[in-house]
């Protein structure tokens, strides 16, 4: 049997979420924004992206929420208009069609995996052969978690989050379970605002201080196995000022910690999600089945989820 052509006008693109394993606040850099030595990890709670592209050169954009604008407001057509632009052509056009699985507020980058998705997506159907690493350096122009979405794994990030460092690993077996509660979501810049307003006192001050601290990020093992061996817990500084502002973050954490074989649990990014980690993906799956009716009666949301050891994805649909 021959099998389907696939249709070169039309491409799926996967954004996977992020959760953080580590992150710092170290300071405030010369353009205002804070410096931060994260490590990130890519998961495979995933949005998806049905581009197709079209002859009248508009760049349109559906979803399957009402909780987010289509219009030139999001990340996605930022990205799609950034890419036509750095190209030169604005007879390209696509009509894309969103739909969001990652929850909105939360922590997880879903907003800069869809706008990652965008661009390698869009670099595949429009046929433009950028590399990679000049879409990270594009994606920067529109935010910091958009270069790690583009390539993901598992990356050291500087900087305001788009200075990349990949981890040489040869795995990532963990498995984990993640929640959140759907009726709240956590302003990023309230969240640092908060911090500096509290821990500002404590901020280093120049670029050899900030280096200092990046090496000692660097001298961690960071590997599936250090993770679970040596480290209590993963360091999230927002976690000390988003808890008491928002005590579902508190709850959540409690919930997981108690979960039996949870190993390390945190906060990811400026919350509300939190997260438990475990040795791989069927212990995190057995025991989220095994305490459904527990985060349900939380008022929780909750996934159990791998984790990957790349970016965004892309398939051809067939026709």
């Amino acid at each position: 049997m021959v099998p389907p052509k696939a249709n070169e006008d039309v491409l799926i693109a996967e954004a996977h979420a992020k959760i953080n394993l580590h992150l710092e606040v170290l300071g405030i850099r010369d353009d205002g924004f804070h410096e931060l030595a994260m490590v990130m990890q890519s998961i495979n709670l995933s949005d998806q992206l049905r581009m197709i592209k079209n002859e009248d050169n508009n760049i349109t954009l559906k979803t399957n929420t009402n909780e987010i604008s289509n219009g030139e407001d999001n990340l996605i057509i930022k990205a799609a208009r950034l890419l036509r632009n750095k190209v030169g052509n604005t007879q390209l056009g696509v009509d894309i069609e969103l739909v969001k699985n990652i929850p909105i507020g939360a922590g997880l980058a879903g907003g800069s995996a869809d706008a990652a998705a965008t661009l390698v997506g869009l670099n595949k159907l429009w046929n433009l052969n950028l590399e990679i690493s000049e879409l990270e350096k594009l994606s920067k122009e529109i935010g910091s978690d958009i270069p790690f979405c583009v390539s993901g794994g598992r990356q050291i990030c500087f900087g305001r989050g788009e200075i990349l460092e990949r981890l040489n690993l040869d795995h990532f077996d963990l498995g984990l379970i993640l929640v959140k509660d759907p009726s709240i979501q956590v302003s990023t810049p309230v969240a640092y605002k908060k911090y500096k307003e509290e821990f500002g006192n404590r901020y280093l001050e120049n670029d050899r201080d900030f280096e200092i601290k990046r090496n000692i990020v660097r001298s961690i093992n960071w590997s599936d196995q250090s993770l679970l061996d040596n480290r209590k817990e993963v360091q999230n500084d927002l976690q000390k000022v988003v808890c008491p502002m928002t005590p579902e973050v508190e709850k959540s954490l409690n919930i997981l910690s108690r979960l039996p074989d949870s190993r390390l649990v945190s906060m990811s990014g400026s919350g509300p999600s939190c997260f438990a980690l475990f040795e791989n993906y069927n212990q995190a799956n057995k025991v989220l089945k095994e305490h459904v009716n527990e985060f349900e009666r939380a008022g929780l949301s909750a996934w159990a989820c791998s984790m990957k050891s790349n970016g965004v994805q892309l398939r051809n649909e067939f026709t």
